[in-house]
């Protein structure tokens, strides 16, 4: 698959992924950004992807497998080939989680690859005003 950023007219490719605590954040977030996010091609992982399809099956969501059963190196694996233009995380800083090594592996590769990455509403919705923007910009130059 060729690298997004190279190609204007390209539709955003985000991800979403939330901790259990934060999924219902996130599903109700992604409601509010809708018009935003209905010509994105998203994916998500295991039950967080499958959640947000149930809510809103219309969008263009490919669920992954779960993070802990491997959802979270599929996206790290699209970070590294450079097939992402963000990542929404939900997290649950107040939460133990049993696999925190993947999570910080993916948390690695957004900073190695220098992906806009937003841990809470507030974050993302600024990463996603940003991106909107930059697409916009990049369709007005091509």
């Amino acid at each position: 698959m060729q690298e997004t950023k190279s190609n204007p007219s390209a539709p955003l490719r985000i991800a979403l992924v939330a901790h259990d605590a934060k999924k219902d954040d996130l599903i109700e977030w992604v409601g509010h950004h809708l018009s935003m996010l209905e010509n994105s091609e998203l994916v998500g992982t295991g039950t967080t992807g499958s959640r947000i399809l149930e809510a809103y099956p219309t969008l263009n969501l490919t669920p992954l497998f779960s993070g802990p059963l491997g959802g979270d190196q599929q996206i790290g694996a699209m970070i590294a080939e450079k097939r992402l233009d963000g990542l929404i995380f939900f997290v649950d800083p107040l939460s133990p989680m049993p696999h925190d090594v993947d999570v910080k592996a993916l948390n690695r590769l957004a900073t190695v690859y220098d992906l806009p990455v937003a841990y809470s509403p507030s974050s993302a919705n600024y990463i996603m005003r940003g991106l909107i923007k930059d697409k916009q910009k990049s369709i007005a130059a091509a």
